[in-house]
């Protein structure tokens, strides 16, 4: 049979192997930043872009899309061609996918430190960004899709089946999470409200971990971890069990994020039951991946690399027995909210997609050039730090988690809360937040043994060259099953056949869940009394989502004991159907806001922002200083209530456009407000003073950014009375 000489494309592969290790580095040092912010929570003070709220959303998305994005480009590319024996189909796809996400990735990181996020968890970037995230992505799928077709590879290894449902599916999670209107250049607001956006959210959100962080890695599992061990798959039928099942049952588990919440209660329990039955692909998945290496332990007890794919299956495996554990509603009840899911998050970050990847960096970076390893003493050690830096973060993680659960559901025999006051909750696992640091640091210390490793190891190395590979063109045979061919045989040599299948397993669970949300009324009862946020109280809600609160403070009240009897009536559905975007958030640094209005007087609130530690003794919030003192430009308010009109919200003309003068007059109200504190007019006028004197302009107090923010935290919770509340429930 001829054969044909073609090379594939190293080139690209070595640029995604350089920007995954950049990114990695700068993820992870901010990653590490963030956790010395819990235990020196002014280690920024002043600098706004270097504030918490503001740089937690950059480190989950350089992690995520930065670097595992790229370990993940890095990988498809190495393995998609030598396992379709074809070249990339365009190496200006390629290179336009390489650019591309890179500067999508600056994007993310000038815009998210400067306050501009849609708060969306994993989707916080705003609508130019997210579309051309689209753009790369299709492109990304386009070059693989055409490498497909020209294959010289008859069939479809697994491997391939797990990188285009990825592709088909992280498109669709992507577009219709991301459908917001815009206002302005960097500002939009999402198309669904409330309960609505919370399941559109979670659905992405949950499945960004499906198939972002998970199918994809599978992919590289099945390719990788035989190619470092040199033996097959263990077995190619558990595989397709495994796919399959995988694909289908993932898509529905996003509202076990949701659970107790104010989504209908249908939905919550179709997530529990599907997230539950997804523990059995996934440990499927991890018995192939680990059963690949029976019978060469001694090999894995010294190769580094093998010792990375060994920790970063099991960490697959415990992080998926862990997520069904969590659906279940009454252990929810206990994780939820606090940092026990932060430890069940970066076990699989740090395990699973970690190791995975540096075990993948230590097979190929050799590989491509040419060359040994520079030092398998350095990768060892590099396993071992990072082993006891995972060991070292999560453990704490867990402690604290239920530390805080126990402590906040604890009551005293008289019915009354015993640790009434949420700071109590907080100062009690400060030791573990110090633990946590050290693991972190630990395992930053293995990043960078790593780039050492890796940069030594290509100076001794050759320059990467395309490499020449040889292989028979594909002959055309029936596109009819032949005799002896199972379906699935078939199905893996008709590429278009298989996506178009695997798209409708991964579009059920979708549209199940979510169509019946949006169109039937019926499941998001209303409520008379909630009225649509004043001009001033809208604005100060942007100042809330730009200021990142939502990342340590929830708006949803479970109906719990505890929770009704530390922050008041439970949350309804109906309370939110204004909210673009929702803001449940998902974890409880700080305590739960929902009824936070009316609770304490504005100079409480102003004091609080410009010194949280002078109101709560023993507060790890930061200050936010700048709030205080910036005058607020509000002149985009009428653009974002037209907006609002388009999506449903009532405002009138007249209420658009007497909006000014109503922020005016509001806003003038809270000053006086404030005038009732001494100190705050002895500061306020000495202020005002000194700027006089010095020729300063000076910014009313009516004018800053603080006023509007209190607008908006005096408002929340108001709308309802326990009456109202009460009578709803029972109408329902």
């Amino acid at each position: 049979m001829e054969t044909q000489q073609f090379r594939y494309d190293n080139k690209i592969v070595q640029k995604f192997l350089y920007a995954t290790i950049l990114w990695g580095v700068v993820g992870m040092l901010v990653g590490l930043l963030l956790a010395f912010m819990f235990l020196f929570p002014n280690v920024t003070d002043g600098i706004s872009w270097l504030s918490f709220g503001r740089l937690r959303p950059l480190h989950t998305n350089a992690v995520i899309f930065a670097f595992v994005g790229n370990a993940i480009f890095a990988g498809v590319y190495y393995s998609l061609q030598r396992l379709l024996k074809a070249r990339m189909f365009s190496d200006f796809l390629s290179n336009f996918n390489f650019w591309g996400w890179q500067l999508i990735i600056v994007a993310a990181a000038l815009t998210l430190p400067l306050g501009y996020t849609t708060s969306k968890e994993y989707a916080e970037l705003e609508w130019p960004i997210d579309l051309a995230i689209a753009v790369v992505w299709v492109v990304f799928g386009w070059n693989m899709i055409g490498t497909i077709l020209k294959r010289r590879q008859r069939h479809l290894y697994v491997a391939i089946w797990f990188y285009l449902a990825t592709f088909v599916t992280v498109a669709v999670l992507h577009i219709f999470n991301s459908l917001e209107l815009p206002v302005s250049a960097l500002k939009s607001y999402s198309v669904y409200a409330g309960v609505q956006d919370a399941l559109v959210q979670w659905w992405y959100g949950h499945n960004a971990v499906a198939f972002f962080l998970t199918t994809p890695f599978l992919g590289l599992m099945y390719y990788f971890v035989p190619k470092a061990a040199n033996r097959p798959i263990y077995s190619y039928r558990l595989s397709i069990v495994h796919f399959w099942s995988l694909i289908f049952i993932y898509i529905w588990a996003g509202p076990h994020h949701l659970l107790y919440s104010a989504l209908p209660d249908w939905a919550q329990n179709l997530g529990v039951v599907f997230s539950v039955m997804l523990i059995a692909p996934s440990w499927g998945g991890m018995i192939n991946g680990l059963l690949t290496l029976r019978g060469v332990w001694d090999k894995v007890r010294n190769d580094a690399t093998l010792k990375f794919m060994v920790v970063a299956i099991t960490g697959y495996g415990m992080a998926t027995f862990e997520g069904p554990m969590l659906s279940l509603k009454n252990v929810n009840a206990i994780a939820h909210f606090s940092d026990w899911i932060i430890a069940h998050v970066h076990v699989g970050a740090l395990a699973w997609n970690g190791f995975l990847t540096f075990g993948m960096i230590y097979w190929l970076v050799p590989k491509m050039f040419k060359t040994s390893l520079h030092s398998k003493g350095l990768a060892n050690f590099h396993f071992w730090i990072g082993t006891l830096g995972i060991v070292l973060y999560a453990l704490p993680m867990y402690v604290a988690g239920f530390t805080q659960a126990l402590m906040w559901k604890d009551f005293n025999p008289d019915g009354t809360l015993v640790y009434g006051n949420f700071l109590e909750t907080v100062t009690q696992i400060i030791p573990m937040y110090w633990m946590r640091a050290i693991g972190g640091s630990l395992y930053i210390l293995g990043m960078f043994i790593l780039l050492y490793n890796v940069v030594m190891t290509i100076k001794s190395g050759s320059k990467v060259e395309d490499e020449l590979a040889e292989a028979p063109a594909l002959t055309r045979v029936s596109k009819r099953r032949v005799a002896g061919e199972t379906f699935h045989n078939w199905l893996e040599r008709r590429p278009i056949q298989l996506t178009i299948l695997a798209t409708i397993a991964i579009l059920i669970g979708g549209i199940v869940q979510i169509v019946p949300t949006i169109l039937v009324k019926s499941n998001i009862p209303t409520i008379t009394s909630v009225k649509p946020y004043t001009p001033l109280e809208l604005e100060g809600r942007d100042l809330y989502i730009r200021e990142g609160c939502v990342g340590c403070h929830s708006q949803m009240i479970r109906p719990f004991r505890s929770e009704v009897e530390r922050y008041g009536e439970y949350s309804k559905a109906g309370e939110y159907v204004y909210d673009h975007p929702f803001l449940w958030g998902s974890k409880r640094t700080g305590p739960d806001l929902m009824r936070i209005g009316g609770k304490y007087s504005d100079n409480w609130h102003l004091n609080h922002m410009y010194d949280p530690q002078s109101t709560s003794a023993g507060s790890i919030m930061p200050a936010y200083q700048w709030l205080v003192r910036n005058r607020h430009d509000r002149s985009a308010v009428q653009a974002k209530m037209e907006t609002m009109v388009k999506l449903g919200v009532p405002y009138t003309e007249e209420d658009i456009a007497n909006a000014p003068e109503h922020m005016a007059a509001q806003a003038l109200q809270i000053e006086k407000n404030l005038y009732a504190d001494p100190e705050f007019v002895k500061t306020y006028e000495a202020d005002k003073k000194y700027a006089q004197e010095n020729g300063e302009d000076f910014v009313e107090m009516r004018d800053r950014e603080i006023v509007s923010l209190i607008a908006y935290l005096q408002r929340l919770g108001t709308d309802i009375k326990v009456k109202d509340a009460e009578e709803l429930s029972q109408n329902n």
